[in-house]
């Protein structure tokens, strides 16, 4: 018992951190650091404009996900009813625990959006008076999401695992962890409409707004005479932010439930044992908040410094405390699968995961930020043009994968040897122990970057530009830090539940049939090995898809600018308003409608094949995509947060400037870039994720239904 207060504990003082700091926040003026009342106006202005842009379309996409909700919910307890379990109609609780993870996600989300747009024009403000007050409310903001998230998360799965064994005092524990991967669902699904969709909606209006701005009119970035300005600070907030935030909120559910499915059997009577992935998560909360403390920056050498510090206290800290977490919680001595295993072992695999995050960290840092030589590399390939600008990004994503894969490969073999695949799943966890912090700096990041898009709009000085454009740097940087940590984790996460949609297959096959699955999956067998080619091939018809709707609604977003500098007279020189509705219009409507196709792609194929072609086939599928999809993220972000990087290099003065041809090639790769590394490059996680919770969900109905067309 003292395991679940421990927990509830944890969860309630994150959540209570989260409010104290969105109060800090929003109990400041967002005038207070203007100059006199005009600015102050033109302050709110803006700060309305983009607020109100967000949650006009945060309300439109709930509109859609309340639909999709409803619809799979019914799906989920009509096909998931398992005929071998007793005393429980497996599909109904699943049910509820879906929708439950869909409403707890888009909380979330809600929260951590609400607190970007509430901070950024404060920061911008704050700017006025030192980086220091700028940097800290730009810290709290993101701060805000990260705890809120983490102890929704905790909650939930708490209040799910409390509920199902109440409710079923006489359940399996296999089948309750099985019942609470339907929460992990439901938060990767959100995650799939926020990350895909935000992201559509953020590059749309990015691209639009820079080629037309930038290149064909030649007036700054964040010009308040550019229609698309506000849809790009918009999409900062929606994408950024809110896709961010439920994609790791999904990451964290998940991989607790793969572990828990794991670990169901072994951890039966040991109630500490049985909670202790969720315990993982727990214990990062004061952690983070410690880390917190040791966050001071001065001058503005100090913030880029100051928020790598953050990654690596947290980390050590996170492997102290959790050495005498595991050794007490979970039993000396357990068998998993027949094979004895040790809580020092479950460590290592634990400290194995969060060592592997912070080198992909490192290693991401090197290939996207502009202080090392790769991306001045791809700067200084600009000079010949936007063509040669293109082909050194591509070839430095694809030498980024290198090493992450390998560290990676690192945290699968050790915790395999140590744990099983319930150590891979507890590695996953480790990569995510310190997510608080890692939510934190990838919150700063949009808000610095809108801070310093208010900035410019409301015109508060050269000065105070370049101060934002410092924390904004740091900003970029670690945010492509972000990404690659959930890069890493949505491929140990989408291998651990990989390993529990098959332990949980082949226990239910045995069951039926006397003969489970894992010994007949053969790369040999036709319909592993054609499972392995789709599944290869569903990554790059994803990126496909969403990379084609950017292009599409960068079209229209094009076209509108164009036409509202020829349309409405003054606009260049500022003597009218543009219309920035019509604008946020074009992204809404582009990212809801042309997110249709992913999302059906990504949730009818695992129910496809496993229906049609049963667990075999799903399997080779599953395993296709992890490896494939895996490696295109990767360089898919890196390879954009290099081409960004490479614009930034160039406008701070070298090799010419703004305005030079340099610096118009690197804005061309810069705009191929932005959907690799903000919409293709991360929806890739929530494909690996989600088709692997979804074939672990409806395992039952694969068993019991599938493979119709098998002979």
């Amino acid at each position: 018992m003292f395991v679940i207060v421990l927990i509830a504990s944890f969860a309630a003082l994150s959540i209570i951190v989260a409010i104290f700091l969105a109060k800090r926040v929003t109990n400041i003026p967002i005038d207070g650091g203007a100059s006199n009342e005009e600015e102050g106006k033109r302050l709110k202005f803006i700060h309305k404009t983009i607020a109100d842009g967000a949650m006009s379309f945060l309300k439109q996409e709930y509109k859609v996900m309340a639909i999709f909700i409803i619809v799979f919910s019914v799906i989920i307890a009509v096909l998931i009813d398992d005929p071998h379990t007793e005393n429980l109609i497996e599909g109904i609780p699943t049910a509820v625990a879906f929708a439950f993870g869909c409403l707890i996600s888009i909380l979330a989300g809600f929260i951590g959006m609400k607190s970007a747009t509430a901070g950024n024009v404060r920061t911008a403000a704050a700017a006025k008076t030192s980086i220091s007050k700028a940097f800290n409310i730009a810290l709290d903001s993101g701060a805000v999401m990260g705890f809120a998230l983490v102890g929704l998360a905790i909650f939930g799965l708490l209040i799910v695992y409390l509920s199902l064994s109440n409710i079923y005092p006489d359940i399996n524990n296999h089948v309750l962890m099985e019942v609470m991967a339907g929460f992990g669902l439901g938060g990767s699904s959100i995650a799939l409409f926020a990350r895909v969709g935000g992201g559509i909606f953020t590059k749309a209006a990015d691209v639009g707004a820079d080629l037309v701005g930038k290149v064909e009119a030649g007036i700054p970035e964040d010009d308040p005479r550019n229609p698309a300005v506000i849809a790009d600070n918009v999409g900062d907030n929606v994408g950024d932010v809110a896709g961010m935030g439920a994609d790791l909120f999904g990451s964290c559910a998940e991989s607790t439930c793969a572990a828990m499915v794991i670990g169901a059997v072994a951890f039966a009577a040991s109630l500490s044992g049985s909670l202790y992935p969720i315990l993982i998560s727990a214990i990062g909360v004061p952690v983070s908040l410690v880390t917190m403390f040791f966050v001071k920056v001065k001058t503005e050498e100090d913030v880029a410094s100051a928020l790598k510090r953050m990654l690596i206290i947290s980390t050590v800290l996170m492997a102290i405390a959790m050495y005498f977490v595991t050794r007490w919680a979970v039993p000396e001595n357990f068998e998993i699968g027949g094979k004895p295993f040790t809580s020092l072992g479950v460590y290592w695999c634990l400290l194995s995961g969060l060592i592997a995050g912070l080198i992909i960290g490192v290693i991401t840092e090197f290939y996207t930020s502009h202080d090392f030589s790769p991306v001045r590399n791809v700067a200084r390939a600009s000079e010949t043009g936007a063509a040669t600008n293109i082909i050194a990004g591509l070839a430095l994503g694809y030498y980024s994968t290198a090493i992450p894969i390998i560290a990676i490969i690192i945290s699968i073999a050790i915790p395999f040897y140590f744990a099983g695949m319930y150590g891979v799943a507890i590695a996953a966890l480790g990569m995510l122990g310190t997510l608080i912090i890692s939510l934190t700096i990838d919150g700063y990041g949009p808000v610095s970057d809108n801070a310093g898009g208010i900035a410019e709009m409301t015109g508060l000085g050269e000065d105070i530009r370049n101060r934002t454009d410092v924390l904004d740097a740091a900003g970029n940087t670690t945010a492509a830090i972000g990404k690659g940590y959930a890069i890493g984790s949505a491929i140990l996460t989408s291998l651990a539940l990989f390993a529990a949609f098959l332990t949980r297959a082949d226990l239910l096959l045995i069951e039926k049939q006397g003969v489970g699955v894992l010994e007949n999956i053969n790369l040999l067998d036709p319909l592993v090995l054609t499972g392995l080619f789709v599944g290869a091939m569903l990554p790059f018809l994803f990126s496909a898809m969403t990379m084609e709707a950017v292009g599409k609604a960068a079209m229209e977003m094009i076209e509108e600018v164009r036409r509202q500098f020829k349309a409405i007279p003054g606009i260049m020189e500022g003597t009218a308003t543009p219309d920035y509705n019509q604008c946020i219009a074009i992204s809404t409507q582009a990212a809801l409608k042309k997110t249709i196709a992913p999302a059906a792609l990504i949730i009818l194929t695992p129910l496809g094949v496993g229906f049609l072609f049963g667990i075999q086939a799903l399997a080779g599928v599953l395993a296709g995509s992890l490896v494939c999809g895996g490696v295109l993220a990767i360089a898919s972000s890196n390879s954009g947060g290099a081409w960004d990087n490479a614009k930034k290099y160039i406008e701070k003065g070298n090799l010419g400037g703004k305005g030079t041809e340099t610096h118009k090639a690197a804005v061309v790769g810069d705009t191929v870039g932005d959907p690799f590394k903000d919409t293709s490059g991360p929806s890739l996680n929530i494909l690996l994720k989600l088709q692997a919770i979804l074939s672990l969900v409806f395992v039952p109905f694969f068993v019991n239904w599938g493979g119709i067309l098998v002979w």
